[in-house]
């Protein structure tokens, strides 16, 4: 085991890879009583074509969700229900490119992972229970259906992309997750719950050593093979179509305006972008930038007003959205604004002040254990140290963002999604 120290931000990060393939990483925070775990595994939403013992497959949408919710029981009984008895606070999630469990304990941490890392990686499945969860999941999407933020937001992937997967719902459909059977989970398993291709991260004051000495006791000896993934070769980086509209019982229209942005690929470049990509959407919609103020003072936006910029595997984008009651007009404003600082450039003084606060916001988030662990792994996913960020906050200059927002923020890249108040279809 390796120890790494970051002085920039005060961490030392103790890091192993087992001889199956697991890496592990623990930053170990003296004198803390709380201790966090993070399991996860390279699998998400978007990863339904792949080739498993040398033959392709093709799973339905929501396959990922579904087994997520499926872990956690064993032949015993729940892992949720073992890990509450023993005080930790459990829980998992999937997202379009990983899936993740965690607990939160104060005490018995090892007894807790020794469960974590048993319930993930032996599976139990019967197809009474699969039957049983089509059900449960099933009133999940209709409640998600029912919801005009999620609907503006797949409309808006529908806009942007032609066929990557990021525009599937993760939870897929009441029709696709009807086509899941015991079989597909297992396959799925198989296939991405291998040790080589998951990673541990843990935050806390507990003997990183003991750690890995639990994760080699209890996780299967052999790595697993690489997995090959089709997500429908490379996106046009032309928005698909302009514009989609829907209508659900909404009082003031709620829009998602989004733009395609260059793809990454692993390693440094990954985290470079990413920072780059959360500086520009400060620049050009941040609560201190122009853009903002006059958006706001024209009553186009209030204060449900929300941005981001968001990088997966063969796909990226700067999304905004929330409640206007003209979203076109917000389009064509953002729009503008990205021409006008594309020929006369960002204000020096306003990318001073958004590069600080950016970045002490990323430290002060260091705070929370989650945020640490979850960063840990989608980095290590990515290839690169999270806690590098510093180092890359240096490199990024201002023409750098001028660059992105020149490139990314024009109608040919941009989709707009809008959700108005009428009768649902």
């Amino acid at each position: 085991m390796v120890s790494k120290q970051y002085p920039r931000v005060g961490e030392t990060v103790f890091h192993e890879i087992l001889e199956n393939g697991l890496h592990v990483y623990v930053d170990r925070r003296r004198d803390f009583q709380k201790s966090y775990a993070f399991f996860a595994t390279n699998y998400g939403g978007m990863d339904m074509r792949f080739r498993l013992d040398g033959e392709w497959k093709n799973t339905p949408a929501g396959v990922a969700h579904f087994l997520e919710h499926k872990m956690f029981d064993t032949q015993d009984g729940n892992a949720l229900q073992d890990l509450a008895a023993n005080g930790a606070s459990p829980n998992a999630f999937t997202s379009s490119a990983i899936t993740g469990y965690f607990f939160e304990s104060t005490e018995k941490f090892f007894d807790n992972l020794k469960i974590l890392l048993s319930f993930v990686s032996i599976p139990y499945f019967t197809q009474e229970s699969v039957d049983k969860e089509q059900g449960i999941i099933g009133q999940e999407i209709r409640m998600v259906e029912d919801d005009p933020d999620n609907q503006v937001f797949y409309a808006l992937m529908e806009c942007l992309y032609d066929h990557h997967p990021i525009r599937v719902p993760i939870a897929g459909t009441q029709a696709s997750i009807a086509k899941i059977t015991a079989g597909t989970l297992y396959s799925c398993h198989k296939a991405f719950y291998t040790p080589s291709n998951m990673v541990l991260t843990v935050a806390g004051d507990v003997d990183p050593a003991q750690v890995c000495a639990v994760a080699r006791e209890i996780l299967p000896v052999e790595p697993g093979l690489p997995i090959d993934r089709d997500y429908g070769g490379e996106e046009d980086l032309q928005a698909a179509c302009s514009e989609k509209e829907l209508t659900m019982e909404v009082s003031t229209p709620i829009f998602q305006l989004g733009f395609k942005a260059d793809p990454a690929k692993r390693g440094e470049e990954w985290l470079r972008r990413t920072l780059a990509g959360e500086l520009a959407c400060e620049v050009l919609l941040g609560s201190s930038s122009p853009l903002y103020a006059k958006l706001y003072s024209e009553g186009l936006i209030n204060k449900n007003f929300g941005y981001g910029f968001e990088l997966y595997p063969g796909c990226a984008l700067m999304v905004a959205g929330g409640e206007s009651k003209d979203p076109r007009k917000v389009r064509d404003a953002v729009l503008a604004e990205g021409e006008r600082l594309a020929r006369e450039g960002v204000d020096p003084a306003l990318f001073g002040r958004v590069k600080k606060g950016v970045y002490g916001a990323k430290v002060r988030s260091l705070n929370s254990f989650e945020n640490v662990c979850i960063e840990l792994a989608q980095a290590h996913f990515a290839g690169v140290e999270y806690f590098r960020f510093p180092e890359m906050f240096d490199s990024i200059s201002l023409s750098d963002v001028e660059a992105c927002i020149r490139s990314w923020v024009t109608p040919q890249r941009c989709g707009l999604a809008v959700v108005r108040p009428g009768e649902a279809k």
